[in-house]
């Protein structure tokens, strides 16, 4: 029997969040649409999820009295990220659904764990070693060969938390880099080329019902997500056996809401357990993903619409694209980074220009300090083609940095 009778939750009712960033600001934007209420929970104030949801609770996650109390006031339980500890989530699962669940949180986590999951149930996926030491870091380069990638189990993102081993003699130098102390967990990566990278958004619902967004292809920048672009420009072969794997993980997980499966696309069959058909899965987000940004304006039922659907015991909604080019349009998301504001004039994003193309949306977080690196917002637009909707942002991207005049 479930902890928690599984019932719809419908309009009216109050969804909380663990976390406080522009994901859950999206997520309660569409939830506010539908009627709901939104509670959001983290150690921060004036956030971007605070900025427009109904109730905003300042407390360190560790305060699980805080955590409980907040469940108390909730129907159900969500996260905008998968970096809340795992008692967060198993203390607001005393007193309401947690969906997905803080089995899939402790997961997904950390690294280590996520990828002993993926390659146990047979999913394609680089070979990897755990190592604790230095003396394990070097006897696992033995095994695995340079170039490698060592990454920490886990609280990592964006590149944070790795260090890329050209020859064995670096080993040294990579152990101190991620552990000063000498002490730490990491996971030893083989270095897989790879041609480009992609992404499949997805959810599943409480009876099982499965939708996706196809397969996105992604661009990074500095390790950092840039642009997102759909349909990816790749074979259908590879859009096919991406969407089958993505179903296959959500139902190994159990999932109930949205995930996220990132993909290499390497240039030649590779990883274990069979391999992937020149598909290998680098990471899980169990939700909303910035890759599926783009759904928010150009898909029927947007990523954080279908989170909304998927927790509350909904059915899920329609994911196809909705444009003005037709059923075979594209569409694009460009990264808008603190680094934008910093290159414009009195550091002031010139709004107007980049808005001058009628085919483009903005979408800023509310975030009132730019760094760089801070994700601040993105662009989005449709066009006929992916290369035409990916230069749609790129240039209206560049005029946010022009002179206002």
């Amino acid at each position: 029997m479930p902890l928690h009778p599984v019932l719809p939750i419908v309009p009216g009712a109050t969804i909380g969040v663990l976390g406080s960033g522009q994901l859950g600001r999206m997520f309660a934007i569409a939830a506010r649409r539908m009627g709901y209420r939104v509670h959001t929970f983290s150690p921060d104030t004036d956030t971007p999820t605070g900025q427009v949801a109904d109730l905003e609770v300042v407390a360190p996650y560790e305060d699980l009295s805080a955590v409980r109390a907040f469940a108390c006031g909730v129907s159900v339980v969500t996260f905008e990220f998968e970096n809340v500890p795992h008692a967060t989530a198993l203390a607001a699962e005393e007193y309401c659904p947690v969906r997905p669940s803080g089995k899939v949180l402790h997961t997904t986590q950390h690294r280590l764990r996520e990828k002993t999951f993926l390659r146990d149930n047979g999913f394609p996926v680089v070979p990897f070693e755990h190592v604790t030491s230095l003396a394990e870091l070097t006897a696992a380069l033995a095994r695995i060969g340079t170039p490698a990638v060592l990454k920490t189990a886990g609280w990592g993102y964006d590149g944070k938390g790795q260090f890329k081993i050209p020859a064995g003699p670096d080993a040294p130098r990579a152990w101190a880099t991620l552990f000063p102390t000498g002490a730490g967990e990491a996971v030893l990566e083989a270095y897989i080329p790879f041609e480009r990278e992609a992404s499949v958004v997805c959810a599943r619902s409480i009876t099982g019902e499965f939708k996706h967004y196809g397969l996105i292809e992604n661009l990074h920048a500095h390790h950092i997500l840039d642009v997102s672009v759909s349909p990816a420009r790749l074979p259908d072969r590879l859009r096919t056996q991406a969407v089958q794997i993505a179903h296959a993980v959500a139902e190994s997980l159990q999932l109930v809401g949205v995930l996220c499966v990132e993909f290499f696309i390497t240039r030649e069959r590779g990883g274990t357990a069979g391999g992937g058909g020149g598909l290998l899965i680098n990471e899980l987000a169990p939700r909303p993903h910035n890759s599926g940004h783009l759904t928010f304006d150009f898909s029927v039922t947007s990523q954080f619409e279908q989170q909304l659907r998927a927790v509350c015991g909904l059915p899920l909604g329609d994911t196809s694209l909705i444009t003005p080019h037709g059923p075979n349009a594209s569409a694009a998301m460009a990264q808008l980074l603190g680094d934008v504001w910093l290159a414009s004039p009195d550091h002031q994003p010139n709004f107007p220009a980049a808005l001058a193309d009628p085919r483009v949306k903005l979408h800023l977080y509310g975030k009132a300090d730019p760094r760089p690196g801070r994700k601040m917002g993105h662009l989005s637009a449709s066009a006929p083609t992916p290369d035409a909707a990916i230069s749609a942002v790129l240039a209206a991207r560049t005029a946010l940095t022009t002179p206002i005049t």
